[in-house]
């Protein structure tokens, strides 16, 4: 019995884990643009890994942004494709929360810490999320964060203008995390050994934990904004265009 996650909102990332949450296969591909073409190889080659099949698989997981339109929208459409075609559940987790739970693994923050995660926007703009760590570790062995606030979207020198000063509670510490603290580290700076893109094993668990917490998991995909590329309108008649 497995649970097939797959995250697209930075790299591609795809894992299998059993029931209880431990990792059977880990796939990954440092693709930011041909998200489609490097997806269905890495859920091929995870399976074979872990010496299953499609059938084997008993839930699907997509992490669910917020992140460009495009990537994101691959990692979803196939998630609900594929437990649509297996007849199983798809979840929804948002890949901020998973790099919030990372870091607290990956930086050793203890209950009362914060987490801020910044993700790649573009624009000049980060996808960002505030947490508190609630307990290093809980079901599924995945860490408790609480969401503060967020997700949103904006500047990266706004983002850290409003979270940065004061960094936290009294004796709390803030850590900063993700690719957009990375890519604009003028204004966000990571912290030394910060996750920067979602692991879709932490996905996985994240969404087995809150399975069994009774959670509403939707799939639906944090865009945040419209995407770059737009449909064009109708062209306007000649008494329109000269009014």
């Amino acid at each position: 019995m497995a649970v097939l996650a797959l995250d697209t909102s930075a790299a591609v990332t795809v894992s299998l884990v059993d029931d209880d949450g431990g990792r059977l296969a880990a796939r990954s591909a440092d693709e930011r643009r041909r998200h489609a073409e490097s997806l269905a190889p890495l859920i091929e080659q995870v399976l074979a890994d872990a010496g299953l099949t499609r059938t084997d698989v008993t839930a699907v997981v997509g992490g669910t942004g917020p992140a460009p339109f495009t990537g994101l929208r691959v990692g979803l459409v196939t998630a609900r494709t594929l437990a649509l075609a297996l007849g199983v559940d798809v979840l929804g987790v948002p890949s901020v929360d998973v790099l919030a739970a990372q870091a607290v693994s990956d930086l050793g923050l203890a209950p009362g810490d914060e987490v801020l995660v910044a993700t790649d926007a573009r624009r000049k703009e980060v996808y960002w999320a505030r947490y508190r760590v609630v307990a290093h570790e809980g079901p599924h062995g995945v860490p408790v964060v609480d969401r503060l606030r967020g997700p949103d979207v904006g500047r990266a020198a706004d983002v850290a203008a409003e979270h940065l000063d004061p960094p936290a509670e009294a004796g709390a510490r803030l850590a900063v995390v993700g690719e957009g603290a990375t890519l604009y580290a003028e204004h966000l700076t990571a912290d030394e050994d910060a996750p920067t893109v979602p692991d879709a094993t932490v996905l996985a668990r994240l969404a087995l934990a809150r399975r069994a917490a009774g959670e509403d998991l939707p799939t639906e995909p944090l865009y945040l904004r419209r995407p770059d590329v737009q449909v064009p309108g109708a062209a306007k008649r000649a008494s329109e265009a000269t009014a």
